[in-house]
């Protein structure tokens, strides 16, 4: 170490002192350019000084050598020191060499913070969806300083969709939650509590907050000190002597003008308070007269008698509005940007077409009997639908596929997603091989995915992966016809109408008879569905809804 010592103190090329040193050295910082090193063997600690920082607080890194001798490493423009020196502020953005292991540093899993801090464990805001960017803390099931296991539930995050509940993988102690029931927009990532292994270690995280990014400082280079630019001088500003300006007094004038006017004019604007200076005369060399009095007082007279009588303009300012800020909930922040996405990017066409259903409404009061004498669920018209759909899907696979950049995807499958309405906003759970499922099952699907969407406990394999949609206003609401709007990535979007009475001519002049029918609209993207193609499924669609029987077949 003495010869390295001497090699330091006289060699003028200070970058190539660690690879002088790696046979004893495990850690060396580097530092600006105009920074000399000394070292020595007295202490088993490195410390480390910048000529361009104060001390302003002391701070120590330890590095101990793989043979139990320790490099003391210090920056000073002079002579080498020996003198064991207090640490001030380290350079931003220290490199260490690429041999040095994290091993090294970290003895037990987690991390501990310069503040000294026991080692711990951040958990962060998770993404429990494919498009979830943010989301929200409903509550929390555990409180600080209580145990916790493996797949025990530690709190109920809102995501973009649903609530799902955040479960633990680890064995600890919840030390501190850093974001408390009802937190709202938590980027993915976020820390939103600490867990410990140790319980004692609880009480010291009780005013701990989660730290930037370590990260930041170490991507900025060591800083260049430059010199500092020379003081400024000090402006003298000379003042300016100028002439004042010099400022023409006016001379004193008479009070007034002599106005010349007859005695009579003068006695009557007396009496009427009618200023002579106001009026201008028509007598000889501009002499007042009566008659001008008389004419003032006649123009007066008459603008008053109009300013009496015009009416009076009315306030026109209008009544401030009376309204409520609800806030957006994270399934309606979804559903908008989405949809604006759909409309935006995707060229939408429609196609309507009539069916009748007075052979579905038979089918579906026969199998609605034989489900209640069985105890199953009734079966609903959307049901019938739904299958329908599906069926059609797999006659005409042109309709269950999805656009990419660089070719259209056809699914082998027919998920069928199903609008779903509830108070906090639009969801769409999946019906999965709904053209390979029975009524009776599909019904039972629906309802429990409609329960669940209205408790707001929908998971995400409860509405991923559908490749066709329908949603239903006629039955709810009475709606008779709609366009609704395509649910990328898919291609396709049935809209069902409410069911009316028509009355249908028969074959003579006096034949008629009466039959029900219910619109439906297919929208598409064009992009994907052609139009004869879209024709084609909604001829095929119609064929199962009137003819209702080939569902069972």
């Amino acid at each position: 170490m003495a010869y390295a010592s001497h090699i330091i103190n006289h060699s003028k090329k200070l970058r190539n002192v660690p690879n002088l040193l790696q046979h004893e050295v495990s850690l060396v910082r580097w530092f600006s350019n105009d920074t000399r090193f000394f070292f020595s063997k007295k202490d088993d600690i490195g410390k480390v000084r910048h000529h361009d920082f104060v001390a302003a607080g002391k701070e120590r890194f330890s590095i101990t050598a793989a043979n139990s001798t320790a490099l003391s490493s210090g920056a000073s423009r002079k002579n080498v020191s020996r003198t064991i020196m207090q640490v001030g502020n380290p350079l931003a953005g220290p490199r260490l060499l690429k041999d040095f292991s994290c091993s090294q540093a970290l003895s037990r899993r987690g991390y501990s913070s310069d503040s000294g801090l026991p080692p711990h464990q951040e958990i962060g805001m998770p993404s429990l969806s494919p498009t979830m960017t943010e989301g929200n803390i409903a509550r929390w099931l555990k409180k600080e300083g209580d145990k916790i296991s493996p797949g025990e539930v530690l709190c109920e995050v809102e995501t973009d969709k649903a609530t799902v509940e955040m479960e633990c993988m680890e064995e600890g102690f919840l030390a501190k939650i850093i974001k408390g029931d009802g937190s709202k927009e938590i980027k993915v990532g976020e820390v939103i509590a600490i867990t410990v292994e140790d319980e004692e270690d609880i009480p010291k995280f009780k005013d701990y907050s989660p730290s930037a990014s370590d990260g930041a400082a170490a991507d900025k280079g060591p800083s260049t000190s430059t010199p500092p630019p020379p003081p400024e001088k000090d402006v003298v500003e000379e003042k300016v002597s100028s002439p004042e300006p010099k400022i023409s007094k006016p001379s004193a004038t008479p009070s007034e003008d002599r106005i010349f006017a007859s005695p009579l004019a003068r006695k009557l604007a007396e009496d009427h308070n009618v200023p002579l200076s106001s009026i201008k005369g028509t007598g000889l060399d501009g002499h007042i007269v009566k008659a001008d009095i008389e004419d003032f007082l006649a123009s007066r007279r008459k603008e008053r008698e109009v300013s009496a009588t015009a009416p009076k303009a009315k306030d026109t300012t209008p009544a401030a509005l009376d309204y409520v800020d609800i806030p957006h909930s994270q399934i309606r922040k979804v559903t908008a940007s989405r949809l604006l996405l759909s409309k935006q990017t995707i060229p939408h066409y429609y196609l309507t077409v009539d069916t009748c259903v007075d052979k579905l409404m038979d089918l579906r009061s026969k199998l609605n009997s034989l489900q209640e004498a069985s105890g199953g669920k009734r079966i609903s018209v959307n049901d019938l639908v739904i299958k329908a759909a599906a069926l059609a899907l797999k006659k005409v696979p042109q309709g269950n596929s999805s656009w990419t950049d660089n070719y259209i995807r056809q699914y082998n499958n027919v998920n069928i997603n199903v609008a779903v309405q509830t108070d906090n906003g639009l969801y769409v759970p999946v019906v999965r091989d709904a053209d390979k499922k029975g009524l009776s099952k599909i019904a039972e699907e629906v309802k429990f995915l409609a329960q669940k969407a209205k408790e707001n406990s929908l998971k995400p394999e409860d509405y991923e992966g559908g490749t066709f949609t329908v949603s239903n206003l006629g039955g709810p609401f009475g709606i008779k016809q709609f366009c609704a709007i395509v649910n990328p990535p898919q291609s396709g979007i049935l809209a069902v109408g409410s069911a009316e009475k028509r009355v249908i001519p028969g074959l003579g002049p006096d034949e008629f008879k009466f039959a029900s029918f219910m619109s439906v609209t297919l929208s598409c993207d064009h992009r994907v569905i052609d139009g004869a193609v879209g024709a084609e499924w909604l001829k095929a669609f119609k064929g199962y809804i009137e003819n209702p029987e080939s569902m069972l077949l």
